[in-house]
């Protein structure tokens, strides 16, 4: 056991960033739309989305 760990540890320890990297990058977005805010920019006028994104703005209130 101890010999495959040894054996893929460059390997381990990139998975490890990449797992990490993902965590951050995932929890940055959740932290994100809970505020409030989103990746989209705002520009609705010609969004087919803008009815569910902002529904505020689509709605006119």
């Amino acid at each position: 056991m101890f010999a495959w760990i040894k054996a893929n540890l460059l390997t381990i320890g990139i998975l490890l960033v990449l797992a990490a990297a993902v965590f951050a990058i995932v929890f940055s977005l959740l932290r994100d739309r809970k505020k409030g805010r989103s990746s989209c920019g705002g520009g609705c006028a010609h969004c087919p989305m803008a009815g569910s994104c902002h529904k505020k703005a689509a709605d006119g209130k």
